[in-house]
């Protein structure tokens, strides 16, 4: 299973929805039934710069023309997906509608200094909406918490992003001049996340044109609120599902008690420490003499809203709250990895 996917799939996420059905279906389309009209999405810049064919520059970038383009961006979709219930449809649609125009210009930029270093001239480019999927990176590396799962050989870690990023390797080598889209995409993502010459606000999805699309086309694309547990028939699965609940709580009460020991200084157990490693395991039996820690305090309604706009129930929530010490990070770690 990819990073960062969990139960509640695409509820709250109306727009990588129709990003995840739309743009494929249209490529698997053209891959077998409309193959000779594949030339009106065909990513070329020579055209677009000699002739004007600026319906070129748009259509070549919405609709990827190789299927395993078509599935790399799709699953880095359907995990990004946990941004735009960060961020809201209108600002997620926003920062992708503003890294796709940025990122134009970028690739054209990006071609005519490839032509003039290196005398390789680039026709064309890797048809599709790839920038803006590899702009997507950066608020994914800034504001999706990183939590380390295992480690290989001891030294090097995998984490809840690292398949992630696999994929997106996948994608970047999928074609030689992919690395000018991905350069192009990572650029204009740096330049609408900082807001350079307040690109944030020029190039967003007014608030109208967002109360239109949410009143037509979001009933469309909009999910079901998930049911965590099956009622009847899924005995097996509702125990294995509660089993993996209880092993990710105890996961993110050994990550939070070893940030807070991690502040103080203890000296018990020796020079290793072993005792606040495995506290989480002395917990479980009764038969220790530490002092029992005092009960987290109640989790702030606004942390508990901000999280439950994410599409998360009140009482996983809570519960996520309370087994990481109102930690909203580490909250959203056990939440998205559910």
């Amino acid at each position: 299973m990819i990073a960062s996917t969990g139960s509640s799939g695409l509820y709250k996420a109306p727009f990588s929805k129709g990003l995840l059905l739309l743009p494929s279906a249209l490529s698997i389309l053209l891959a077998f039934l409309f193959q000779p009209q594949q030339s009106f999405f065909v990513y070329n810049l020579q055209a677009i710069k000699e002739n004007f064919q600026v319906w070129n520059l748009i259509f070549g970038r919405l609709i990827c023309l190789d299927l395993k383009d078509t599935f790399c961006s799709s699953l880095l979709i359907y995990n990004f997906r946990t941004l735009e219930r960060r961020f809201g449809s209108r600002k997620f649609t926003s920062y992708l509608l503003g890294t796709w125009i940025l990122s134009a210009l970028f690739d054209i930029l990006l071609v005519e200094a490839v032509e003039v270093f290196t005398g390789i001239t680039l026709s064309t480019l890797p048809s599709g909406f790839l920038s803006p999927v590899f702009a997507l990176f950066v608020p994914f590396y800034c504001s999706v918490p990183r939590v380390s799962l295992a480690h290989i050989f001891g030294w090097f870690p995998i984490t809840n992003k690292t398949l992630v990023y696999i994929v997106g390797l996948q994608l970047l080598t999928s074609s030689p001049y992919m690395l000018v889209v991905a350069v192009s995409g990572l650029v204009s993502g740096l330049f609408y996340s900082k807001d350079v010459l307040n690109i944030g606000q020029l190039l967003c999805v007014p608030r109208w044109l967002a109360k239109v699309f949410s009143q037509t086309l979001e009933p469309i694309f909009s999910s079901v609120e998930p049911i965590n547990e099956a009622h009847v028939g899924m005995g097996a699965t509702v125990d294995i599902q509660r089993q993996q609940r209880i092993e990710l709580l105890d996961q993110q009460i050994m990550l939070s008690q070893l940030s807070q020991f991690g502040r103080r200084r203890h000296d018990q157990g020796g020079i290793f420490g072993w005792n606040r490693f495995f506290q989480p395991l002395r917990q479980r039996q009764v038969v220790n003499h530490a002092e029992p820690q005092a009960p987290s305090p109640p989790a702030p309604e606004q942390q508990v809203a901000q999280l439950m706009e994410m599409g998360f129930s009140r009482a996983d929530v809570l519960t996520a709250l309370r087994a990481s010490n109102n930690d909203v990070n580490l909250a959203t770690n056990f939440l998205l990895q559910r």
